[in-house]
């Protein structure tokens, strides 16, 4: 099966060279010129991801991206010449699960919008186990197919959120360090970056904790990492 993506950047030479390369590598590629447009395209049809720059005319990317994650926790892939880690941070932040900084090659654009495609392609298939539950507190976390409930109310998670939560909720107690979580979880050797996993945490804290000023469930140990603390 071909998967669909929607291409969201103003600048039409990298809007061609990217389409043109993902084409090849067999992807139905979608293209939009504005974040208006772009709007307009997600709402007509069904994506497997959208690659999203950050700075274009009539809507702004990270505007783009807020609308896009009230309706769906489709992966989202921002691909901007803004490159600071304060600005990786905002995206990840509002809801992004990558970010690739221009100028790029293709082969990891390529590489990243095949593993964004895999880890959700793996969280919607239909699943055969029905007992891979964990209950922790007000939380019921469902393994095999993907789903988070709190207070029995569904908690719309994104795929980096979830891993980070099966990761914690399968090794209870136990102290994993930011090294530790970015080899597990990005599958890439860490260099410091501590905003990524920042952004991530706090995102998902507010999602499952009642206050995430005081976390009941994940916790942090200063200058060591993070666990899931059951009593």
């Amino acid at each position: 099966m071909q998967h669909k993506i929607l291409l969201v950047e103003d600048d039409i030479s990298i809007q061609e060279m990217v389409r043109g390369y993902l084409t090849k590598e067999g992807f139905i590629v979608a293209v939009a010129s504005d974040g208006e447009e772009g709007m307009t395209r997600f709402l007509e049809d069904q994506f497997d991801l959208i690659i999203l720059d950050i700075m274009m005319p009539k809507i702004d990317g990270l505007e783009v991206m807020n609308m896009i994650r009230k309706k769906s926790s489709v992966p989202i892939l921002i691909m901007s010449a803004k490159d600071t880690d304060l600005d990786k941070a905002l995206g990840l932040g509002l809801g992004a699960d990558d970010y690739i900084c221009k100028p790029f090659s293709m082969i990891e654009l390529s590489a990243r919008v095949k593993a964004g495609i895999r880890r959700s392609t793996t969280y919607s298939a239909p699943q055969q186990k029905q007992d891979d539950m964990i209950v922790i507190g007000n939380l019921k976390i469902d393994t095999a197919n993907f789903t988070v409930q709190k207070n029995n109310e569904a908690i719309k998670l994104t795929s980096k959120e979830f891993e980070l939560l099966k990761l914690f909720a399968s090794n209870q107690n136990r102290v994993f360090t930011k090294a530790q979580i970015y080899s597990l979880i990005w599958n890439e050797e860490y260099y410091g970056d501590e905003n990524v996993i920042n952004v991530h945490m706090r995102r998902l804290r507010e999602k499952i904790e009642d206050d995430p000023s005081q976390p009941q469930y994940i916790k942090t140990l200063w200058g060591i990492g993070y666990k899931l603390e059951v009593i």
